[in-house]
């Protein structure tokens, strides 16, 4: 299993949302400043986190983007399986039919334990832990950020 560019930027887009006041919703020129990532395609990742209710975007003026739950209820399982679909180590873990020998195959049951084992562990990092993380490495490397 790989993570692909769309699962990782889909997170820092989400990252960036938690990290800002949440009163005031984020323009996408402004997440794609700050996570140097192209507008273009933070247009497009931004509409599967929308349809998973993982955001809410807002039109007008004082418009923009912003989270629809707190970090601490959006799991990292969530933001990959939106962004990347199911989580499969092998393609027959989440379509046993497609392989003709699945009833067969002495190996299935490892590749089902080592998905279940990643779904699990993602299941139980939450956007929250993330952010508190980068949090700490900040402050152990002497970076504190403020608001004046």
């Amino acid at each position: 299993m790989k993570i692909s560019t769309k699962g990782r930027y889909g997170l820092r887009i989400l990252i960036d949302l938690a990290t800002h006041d949440p009163a005031k919703p984020r323009q996408l020129h402004d997440i794609a400043q700050s996570q140097q990532i192209s507008e273009k395609y933070i247009s497009r990742l931004v509409l599967d986190l929308r349809k998973a209710k993982l955001i809410r975007s807002t039109r007008g003026v004082n418009g923009g983007i912003h989270l629809v739950k707190s970090p601490e209820e959006i799991t990292l399982l969530e933001i990959l399986e939106t962004m990347e679909g199911p989580i499969s180590v092998v393609g027959c873990v989440h379509s046993p039919a497609q392989c003709r020998r699945n009833e067969l195959c002495p190996t299935r049951d490892i590749w089902v334990k080592l998905n279940n084992g990643i779904r699990e562990l993602t299941r139980q990092i939450t956007l929250e832990d993330i952010l508190n993380t980068y949090q700490r490495h900040d402050a152990e490397n002497g970076i504190f950020d403020y608001c004046i």
